[in-house]
């Protein structure tokens, strides 16, 4: 068998290392999985990595997990998937719930509050950097601007519901797919070409047994998946009743887990509404907070959700007495509920998909997804700018400081296409020197 060939102990190391230094998103993590796995490793051909990206990138989720995941999985089974997704997440679970400690223990000492007062108009630069940067790639036609603006208007005039938008897009993209099919179907992965020596799963090298469709192993694997979600959930309402805060972040996170299509920026607004507007679990500044914190640790963004059910669960009163045991509670059931799925979708549909190589249909809703991500991220951008600029209501004046810090990041990071985390480093460094001038 092919994936034999592959020492788990030496996968084990890069899949460790990786979580270590996936900093810079997707593309990013996408990148250095390509270069390590493809160019220098030579462990997996280039077409048997672009085909496990494309599934990848048709799934709710963050797509630079799931394609570890499935790359762990075919090379070492369902054991070398679980660790590689895991590897993925463990280190920056753990920064991120030391660093939310932080956040909420010492947030409040003046010189931290400047620290922030500055990343902010940082963390707005950086949703639109990514606004542009993904309708750069996506708003190739006038029908999906048409797409992205209605997206937005939805959004910000109609305040419909995220769900709502993204289930819409994926039904334009299928009825598109079947009456403009040249339209939707996209421009794919662009590759060089250079030369390389035979990878150890090569384009022609058979599927290893274990990536064989079965009946038996998909029933088991969805099994496997519900009793997972299932007996936790149970247990977080007979304990704590259905209706306790823990709970509902449980079912509203396994909600989300559903809907991250188009990447994280594209699901955060949906989180801002629920966990700031409707629930009330913490305030807009602190999602903001928490978003520059995300950025500036490994592994995917949508692990701001760590920081979401830290603070929730720390400031909210759930465990009088014990605020930091609450908090780690609070980060690891919504990290558990989020990312449990994308292990799910993975192991159960990797056969399926290598048994499809080829012969992928399923672009067409992502394509339209995609332009719907563009409108739904410029709305998060607005929002945010609307709490930077004019913190204390739009009634008040602008603030001309926040207003200056963010046209430099996004100078910086658009034109001079700075590093991210230098951008937020200088932001907060100046952030702080503004609030001590003041």
């Amino acid at each position: 068998m092919a994936g034999n060939r592959i020492s788990f102990v030496d996968a084990f190391r890069f899949w460790l290392k990786l979580g270590l230094i996936s900093f810079g998103g997707p593309a990013g993590q996408i990148a250095i999985m390509h270069q390590e796995l493809v160019e220098k490793r030579r462990w997996l051909s280039e077409k048997r990595f672009l085909h496990a990206l494309s599934y990848c990138m048709v799934l709710p989720g963050p797509e630079a997990q799931q394609l570890a995941t499935y790359i762990g999985w075919l090379m070492h089974r369902t054991l070398g998937g679980v660790v590689a997704g895991l590897l993925f997440i463990l280190p920056s679970l753990i920064l991120l719930i030391a660093l939310s400690w932080a956040y909420m223990a010492f947030g409040h000492v003046p010189w931290v509050g400047g620290l922030f007062y500055g990343v902010k108009p940082a963390v707005t630069a950086i949703v639109l950097q990514a606004a542009l940067r993904v309708g750069g790639r996506a708003l190739n036609h006038w029908s999906f601007w048409v797409i992205a603006v209605a997206a937005f208007l939805a959004l910000a005039v109609f305040h419909l519901p995220f769900p709502l938008i993204i289930v819409t897009a994926a039904a334009i993209g299928v009825i598109g797919g079947r009456l403009a099919p040249a339209l939707f179907r996209g421009a794919g992965h662009k590759t060089t070409q250079t030369t390389h020596a035979p990878a150890i799963i090569d384009d022609d090298t058979p599927s290893p047994a274990h990536t064989r469709f079965r009946w038996p192993r998909l029933i088991g694997v969805l099994a496997a998946g519900l009793l997972l979600w299932g007996l936790p959930f149970g247990a977080l309402g007979l304990c704590l009743g259905w209706q306790h805060p823990m709970t509902l972040m449980a079912l509203f996170f396994s909600q989300t887990a559903l809907l991250t299509f188009g990447g994280a920026y594209a699901v955060l607004p949906y989180i801002q509404q629920a966990a700031v507007s409707q629930y009330g679990w913490l305030t807009a500044p602190q999602m903001m907070d928490g978003l520059a914190l995300g950025e500036t640790t490994p592994g995917p963004l949508i692990m701001v959700v760590t920081f979401v059910g830290f603070v929730a669960a720390w400031q909210n009163g759930w465990w009088h007495g014990h605020e930091v045991l609450a908090g780690i509670a609070g980060a690891v059931i919504v990290t558990w509920f989020t990312f449990l799925p994308s292990f799910v979708f993975i192991l159960a549909g990797g056969p399926i998909v290598e048994s499809s190589r080829g012969d992928l249909t399923f672009t067409a809703p992502l394509t339209a997804i995609t332009a719907a991500v563009v409108g739904v991220i410029a709305n998060l951008a607005v929002f945010f700018a609307g709490h930077v600029l004019w913190p204390k209501g739009i009634d008040a004046p602008i603030d001309v400081a926040a207003l200056m810090i963010m046209i430099a990041a996004a100078v910086a990071l658009i034109r001079f296409r700075a590093n991210i985390m230098a951008v937020i480093a200088a932001c907060a460094i100046v952030g702080m020197l503004v609030s001590i001038w003041q």
